[in-house]
């Protein structure tokens, strides 16, 4: 059967899904297209053409309209009313048969569901390499905006733009309250600003594969001015595609092997993507690295093929196992030791590894300065050098960025306590202190 063509009449280095104009053009097996739209039906009752066309996300006329004939003449299905011939064929409002019901209950021991027609897993790998060219190459003019909320050394700074325009993978690493996922967010926001093309599910072997997630992609609008992706004029796409932001993804202590690979739900007979195909085009923060379950030396291991090869294999239940592009950033973040989590031959396989280290004294007053004034706490640098003395100098504490936003945040709740003004007097310094630090 011939696949769909995924020649494209967007930008150069994009990918547009054009419409499909006939049965051949989906790629799938007509009698897998009647089957999912009996299974609409029987979950949803009456609808009329039109309404089942944008259920399966084909387009009515030379595609949605021949399989509802097939059905009638069939007796699968039954025209249950009209309107007056307003609208043809399309406004009539079908309803499933007995004999309907059968097959659809026959199609559901296989698989039920009943969604937007799945892409063939080809031109989905296909769309994904095609759309690696859009993305946006990052200048140091781009990261001090992107990071111009934050208090980095040069030096990091320096290292974090090649690491971002690298694509492939970063090693995050250092004490805790630093600001590791803030600055793998801050990538994120970067990504999100582009977008790409997604399918709403993937066809492979007769099976279902479910892509689009609404809690993880964030939907685009069609036409954004000014992005080399913007849909043209007058030129209609496929519609199980989706345009989204590219994607940002991320896990933390939840993640497993089993996750990695494509989780079938054994009720409803259908895959859910793993994390790394859904972060595709975009990136994956794997945030709290060797808090998981899973073994961090097993978990590694579980990506130095896609992080050489920028390609990963996926097993379908059957055994089969499948090739997918890899197109993430994948990113580690760790308040762990290095020594404790991975080795020295995984450490040269990620391309970059950044030490979010302490700030120093006049980074934590810039964060400190910064902070108070978000909060409207009045702040003078004799209240900061004594915070200094008292409570880091004279306890051998280390300085965190986080500590001047938790610290204002104990004197805001301690000064509405008191009925008095936030400020950074040596009482309410100490009694902040108090509350917020512990010592281990």
């Amino acid at each position: 059967m011939t696949r769909q063509s995924t020649q494209s009449p967007a930008p150069v280095g994009g990918f547009f899904p054009a419409q499909i104009n006939n049965l051949e053009d989906t790629g799938l097996s007509p009698l897998w297209l009647q089957d999912l739209i009996l299974k609409v039906l029987y979950f949803r009752g009456y609808m009329t053409g039109f309404k089942i066309a944008e259920e399966i996300a084909l387009p009515f006329s030379g595609v949605s309209d021949q399989l509802l004939v097939t059905l009638k003449q069939e007796k699968l299905i039954e025209v249950k009313s009209s309107q007056g011939g307003l609208g043809g064929d399309g406004a009539y409002t079908y309803g499933i048969t007995g004999a309907g019901i059968l097959r659809a209950r026959e199609a559901m021991e296989r698989s039920q569901y009943a969604g937007p027609a799945p892409v063939p897993f080809d031109v989905y790998n296909e769309a994904i390499r095609r759309q690696k060219s859009g993305r946006m190459t990052v200048t140091s003019r781009t990261m001090r905006q992107i990071l111009s909320q934050m208090v980095i050394s040069e030096s990091i700074f320096q290292r974090l733009g090649p690491a971002l325009n690298s694509g492939s993978s970063i090693f995050m690493y250092g004490p805790p309250g630093n600001g590791k996922t803030s600055i793998a967010r801050a990538f994120g926001n970067l990504v999100l600003s582009q977008s790409m093309y997604i399918p709403y599910a993937l066809y492979l072997d007769g099976q279902v594969i479910k892509v689009y997630d609404a809690v993880a992609h964030t939907i685009a609008p069609e036409s954004e001015p000014g992005n080399t992706n913007t849909l043209r004029p007058n030129v209609r796409r496929d519609l199980r595609w989706i345009k989204i932001r590219r994607p940002f993804i991320v896990v933390g202590g939840e993640l497993t092997l089993e996750g990695l690979d494509l989780v079938f739900d054994d009720t409803t007979k259908f895959y859910e993507a793993p994390f790394q195909v859904k972060a595709n085009g975009g990136i994956l923060l794997i945030d709290d690295f060797g808090r998981q379950q899973v073994r961090p030396r097993d978990l590694l291991n579980r990506w130095i093929v896609p992080l050489e090869n920028r390609l990963d294999y996926l097993r379908l239940h059957t055994g089969r196992k499948v090739e997918v592009p890899f197109d993430v950033l994948i990113v580690f973040s760790t308040n762990l030791p290095p020594k404790d989590l991975v080795d020295e031959a995984f450490l040269r396989r990620l391309r970059h590894k950044i030490e979010i280290g302490d700030p120093s004294f006049e980074e934590y007053r810039e964060i400190f300065k910064r902070v108070a004034q978000d909060k409207k706490i009045e702040y003078n640098d004799q209240g900061l050098a004594y915070l200094l003395q008292e409570w880091y100098i004279k306890r051998n504490r280390k300085l965190r960025a986080s500590h001047p936003r938790d610290l204002c945040d104990q004197i805001i709740d301690i000064s509405a306590y008191l009925a008095v003004p936030p400020t950074m007097s040596r009482e309410m310094i100490d009694n902040a202190g108090k509350a917020y630090f512990v010592d281990i």
